[in-house]
């Protein structure tokens, strides 16, 4: 394994021709998916197993990946108070991102006013059209059962009905007994060290196959629905996704600047997991490699194990903007007049209903159904007016949550100071090359990464010169780690 001072030593890794990358690989997927689609909509629709086979496949392995992740974080930590102190954060961020996120589709709604003229009849929606999404919502969990949820029936059945955050659960406290019991859980620990690699070698085996699942799934979405099916609703999309993109460019951008990340090249550096998002309209695919990047970047592995399991539960972005734009979209179609009061209601509920979005099939279909049968004034039939082009704005929903968690466990990291910013920034800029092999260039551990009085080598320095080109920053490979 090439080491990072060797890398920095010798300047960038070799690149790889560009048909080689999974970035250019997705691309030309997708781009023949949308084609295939479109030219042949009866024979792409049946390429649905691909999207949902490989899918299901990176779920497969997300329980250890996030299990053995945590509990390696933890174990290593020689201050559980960290622990609770990055845990902590975490939540108050998740709970001010995601109630943004809410009030910014809630005005995006009031000012474009996307389903203004429709002038449909109550009367003439097909209720029967989102019958088994409106049951599904009435069975759906309150916020107290939601937090009961979070418990598994069992320690195994946390990682057998694929709850990311019941494996989180049983992945903290696990990892804390591992601090409490002290020398003797040190085997534990090593076995857990020995297994961790070969769960990431088996992702990284499994992201070879990305592509097919990109092309299936986008293949399906244009064969099903058909580009032309979005015409009628062009608005409401539209809408969504420049919403969506007000949201980045004002909250997340607003987090990162206080933070002092540039959140243009961290996005650049996870370009892949971004096309892997939108080539399967979910953003699960891409956890694990999320997680294998921000370490790499140099956020510490207990920061990373806990936030980025917990934003996949508590702060999805983009379904929250979706809630709340697609409720008033709905009502505004109908022509029912709702009062300030009613919509901070809608808000308000829709707070609480979003937390139990995660790890549910359609989720933000499901979860709007169960905020409107909440809230009373907005028939959940209405539902059925968004029903057709849902598929069309699943990927943007996916790639707001992603970027959001991306966003977040950075900053979370770092308010912590749980990530080393010298390291980090060289590697979104490229200086520090990440290859998705088992040769990539491997982030120092945290406790190398620090000085015996606690703090990060050149953190002072770079403090102080932030804003400043890297070459004038880091004097030495050595200053970087």
């Amino acid at each position: 394994m090439v080491s990072a001072g060797n890398a920095a030593a010798g300047g960038k890794a070799k690149k790889q021709p560009i048909y080689k990358s999974l970035y250019f690989q997705v691309i030309i997927a997708i781009m023949l998916g949308v084609a295939f689609g479109h030219f042949a909509p009866d024979t792409a629709a049946e390429f649905k197993p691909l999207g949902t086979g490989f899918i299901n496949l990176v779920k497969m392995i997300i329980a250890p990946v996030i299990f053995l992740t945590v509990v390696h974080g933890i174990g290593s930590m020689n201050d559980p108070k960290k622990l609770y102190s990055v845990g902590g954060k975490a939540l108050l961020y998740f709970l001010l991102i995601s109630t943004l996120a809410l009030g910014v589709g809630l005005v995006a709604a009031k000012v474009l006013q996307p389903g203004v003229g429709m002038n449909i009849n109550p009367a003439t929606l097909d209720a029967n059209a989102v019958a088994e999404y409106a049951a599904k919502a009435e069975q759906g969990r309150g916020f107290a059962e939601y937090l009961l949820h979070i418990i598994p029936h069992t320690f195994v059945s946390a990682f057998t009905e694929g709850e990311v955050i019941q494996v989180l659960f049983v992945a903290v406290l696990f990892g804390l007994a591992l601090v409490g019991i002290g020398e003797k859980a040190k085997p534990i620990t090593k076995g857990i060290d020995y297994l961790t690699p070969v769960v990431f070698k088996i992702v990284s085996m499994l992201m070879k196959f990305a592509p097919v699942g990109a092309f299936g799934a986008i293949a399906f979405t244009v064969g099903e629905y058909g580009i032309e099916s979005i015409g009628s609703l062009a608005k409401l999309i539209g809408t969504f996704y420049l919403t969506s993109l007000a949201f980045i460019f004002t909250v997340l951008w607003g987090v990162c600047l206080y933070h002092k990340i540039n959140m243009f090249k961290l996005f650049a550096y996870l370009k892949e997991e971004i096309l892997l998002v939108l080539g399967t309209s979910s953003s699960e695919p891409a956890l694990p490699s999320l997680m294998k990047k921000l370490e790499h970047a140099g956020c510490s592995e207990t920061s990373v194990g806990l936030i980025v399991p917990m934003g996949y539960s508590f702060n999805l972005c983009g379904i929250n903007i979706y809630m709340t734009l697609g409720a008033l979209f709905i009502a505004q179609a109908l022509n029912i007049d709702l009062t300030f009061a009613q919509e901070l209601g809608i808000l308000a509920i829709a707070v609480i209903s979003s937390k139990g979005a995660a790890g549910v099939a359609g989720a933000g279909f499901i979860i709007l159904a169960s905020t409107l049968s909440s809230v009373g004034t907005i028939p959940v039939a209405g539902m059925a007016l968004i029903l057709g082009i849902d598929r069309f704005m699943s990927e943007c929903r996916a790639i707001t949550s992603f970027l959001g968690n991306a966003v977040v466990a950075v900053a979370v990291a770092r308010s912590a100071k749980e990530v080393d910013m010298v390291r980090f920034n060289r590697v979104i800029s490229g200086e520090i090359p990440y290859e998705n092999d088992d040769n990539h260039v491997a982030a120092p551990s945290y406790d190398e990464r620090k000085t015996p009085d606690g703090k990060f080598n050149a953190e002072v320095q770079e403090a102080r010169d932030f804003g400043k080109p890297l070459t004038e920053r880091v004097k030495t490979p050595e200053a970087a780690l």
